[in-house]
């Protein structure tokens, strides 16, 4: 299925930008008459009909809608730091997309060696992930703050987790930290299991023994997307920082706000894998 993009969707029609156009009309070669799939970017897919095949501004009638085409069942940002190689961030950028997340957050923290990025860019990245992955909903790409500015207006009822490298604290795996949440039916997950699925949770933190750490609260926690009831929404927030980790400034910040300390493994993952990790591991959860 080829899925084209329009911000420019009522009364039932469609009008695509030039560039959709041009790649409808003159690569795909298409004509009056074929039927087209068409997403507004917010998780609709519109299954149209082409009635004026210009490459300069495509005109479509829409014939079904259908809402949360693609959708992931939880509500999920990323605050990731850039990384010194920008190609590496994108590529973060193009695999969460695919992965499914609602926010990516640039977050400059005091160890980044990148404080500036092209948010257009990383929204174009995102563009062609999400129609590669067949997604109707495009991540939002937030503007850049610091890390320290971004703790502070975190939601108060969101499940929030650090993932850092520090031995000064400990921290739980993030499996065993989100199969303590429910999915969107209100069955609750046991620990150690995700959607009847088993979860490796180990035994292990970075080598240092068994977990003691407990995550208050979790079990009353609920992730979904759009198909929840007002009210029932709980986002969840993972923060990962640059390439020399946060500060230790930043993280007593964070765990003085309520952020849960995470570990994704024993392995030293680069910002932009660990990234990948924490999101594919929610999506796991879910599957």
């Amino acid at each position: 299925m080829e899925l084209f993009y329009s911000e420019d969707i009522r009364d039932g029609r469609v009008r695509l930008d030039p560039e959709e156009s041009a790649h409808l009309v003159r690569v795909l070669r298409h004509r009056a008459g074929d039927e087209v799939s068409v997403i507004d970017g917010h998780g609709t897919l519109c299954r149209c009909v082409l009635e004026l095949a210009d490459a300069r501004g495509a005109e479509l009638r829409i014939i079904q809608e259908e809402p949360g085409f693609g959708a992931h069942p939880y509500q999920l940002t990323m605050a990731v730091c850039p990384t010194k190689n920008i190609d590496r961030y994108e590529w973060f950028v193009e695999k969460a997309t695919e992965i499914g997340v609602d926010v990516i957050a640039p977050v400059i923290g005091e160890r980044s060696e990148r404080r500036v990025l092209k948010t257009d860019r990383l929204r174009r990245i995102a563009l062609s992930a999400a129609k590669q992955s067949l997604k109707a909903a495009i991540p939002q790409i937030a503007e850049p703050q610091s890390v320290r500015d971004f703790i502070a207006s975190a939601p108060a009822d969101a499940l929030k987790l650090i993932c850092y490298c520090f031995d000064d604290v400990e921290r739980t795996l993030i499996s065993a930290a989100l199969s303590q949440l429910e999915i969107p039916d209100g069955s609750s997950q046991p620990a150690g299991s995700a959607a009847g699925k088993p979860v490796a949770t180990h035994g292990l933190v970075n080598g240092r023994g068994p977990l003691t750490e407990s995550v208050g609260g979790m079990s009353e926690a609920k992730v979904c997307g759009n198909s929840c009831l007002p009210g029932e929404e709980r986002p969840i927030i993972i923060l990962i920082g640059p390439e020399g980790d946060f500060s230790p400034e930043e993280a007593a910040l964070a765990r003085g706000a309520g952020w849960i300390p995470v570990s994704l493994g024993e392995s030293r993952l680069r910002t932009e894998t660990a990234a990948v990790v924490a999101a594919t591991a929610m999506y796991l959860f879910t599957a």
